[in-house]
């Protein structure tokens, strides 16, 4: 067994030598693919858009260094603008409802949609291409009112970024924001309790 082990041994030396003398390289391991984004570091930046119908929103930008490429974040309610019935259930009430066109008016989806939930509310995210940059447009509602984010992802692929800009979007400071905007700051929902001096409930 010893004598196959060092016989092994030499013949790699041996090739690897040999790939040398004609200027080839030894095969080398694969590189692990990057780990899709999980979490972002955003700050609050300036609204750049004029105001609209919707009036002013929040903006927010995250770093190359942490997003892969810098992320540009928007994010507003647009109260009484959501289906009723059945809220931000499809990808044609994402599109209706969505601010893509402030980044790109020609923005296409790169596949459907896919159900999400921030704090109490139920929505929907989709990634697009627009051009040479990547869009994430994102939709929850609280009944008749609805909340939209678009994200500009620039080089980076807009679905490891929406993972991250998802989770933003959930975090606490973010959705009590989004009870103010909504006019629900001190009204009851389950698991988010009736302001934003409430117990861990608002977790």
């Amino acid at each position: 067994m010893r004598k196959t082990t060092v016989a092994l041994a030499l013949a790699g030396a041996v090739l690897a030598g040999s790939l040398a003398t004609f200027g080839m390289r030894a095969p080398q391991p694969a590189a692990e693919a990057p780990l899709p984004l999980t979490t972002a570091s955003f700050s609050e930046a300036k609204w750049p858009f004029p105001i609209d119908q919707w009036g002013v929103g929040r903006a927010f930008a995250c770093a190359t260094a942490d997003c892969g490429a810098k992320v540009e974040l928007y994010v507003r309610p647009k109260v009484g603008f959501c289906n009723c019935s059945t809220g931000v259930s499809d990808d044609a009430e994402l599109e209706r409802v969505a601010d893509t066109e402030l980044i790109s008016a020609q923005a296409k989806p790169l596949g459907p949609g896919r159900p999400i939930r921030i704090g109490w509310m139920d929505g929907r995210a989709r990634a697009y291409r627009a051009g040479k940059s990547g869009l994430v447009s994102v939709a929850f509602n609280d009944e008749c009112d609805v909340v939209v984010a678009v994200a500009a992802t620039g080089s980076a692929d807009p679905e490891a970024v929406a993972a991250g800009v998802l989770k933003f979007l959930d975090s606490r400071p973010m959705v009590l924001w989004a009870k103010k905007e909504l006019g629900l700051e001190y009204v009851y929902r389950e698991g988010w309790g009736a302001g934003p001096n409430a117990s861990a409930a608002n977790n």
